[in-house]
């Protein structure tokens, strides 16, 4: 095992550990209350694609984990699955940093240093995986 699988595998299982960000998300932002204004499609398909991402990302981390030896050597799909992820966190910080506004759900420090550690994880994935994406002998040098 190189360096890189190290680092790839380290990303799996951060992609899963960010499940737990997600499953905290209704109650800190209180989905309930917020989302009972909306007319009732539109709440179903807001928690539909919470679900959707959350597969998304459960996907992600068990790809990553599985297949960290085979993106590390540089195998072609592999590659390919890196950059699809990599690009995938590189868009979700990229919202992080320019979209999302949510200072006033940042109501205490636990809260605040949660979403700094997030956008730390976010900074990794996309430089871990698009490391495996674009260097496909890398792995192996180290």
């Amino acid at each position: 095992m190189n360096k890189l699988e190290n680092l790839l595998r380290l990303a799996g299982a951060l992609q899963l550990a960010l499940l737990t960000a997600s499953a905290l998300v209704p109650g800190v932002l209180d989905w309930r209350r917020n989302l009972a204004l909306l007319h009732p499609f539109l709440r179903s398909l807001f928690w539909v694609y919470g679900a959707f991402i959350v597969l998304v990302i459960s996907g992600f981390g068990i790809l990553t984990l599985l297949d960290a030896g085979a993106m590390a050597a540089g195998q072609p799909v592999a590659r390919s699955l890196a950059a699809l992820i990599g690009l995938f966190w590189l868009a979700r910080l990229a919202v992080q940093c320019f979209v999302f506004d949510c200072g006033d759900f940042l109501k205490n420090r636990f809260l605040a240093l949660g979403y700094h550690c997030l956008t730390v994880v976010f900074i990794y994935l996309a430089l871990v995986l698009g490391w495996a994406a674009l260097a496909p002998t890398a792995g192996r040098v180290l």
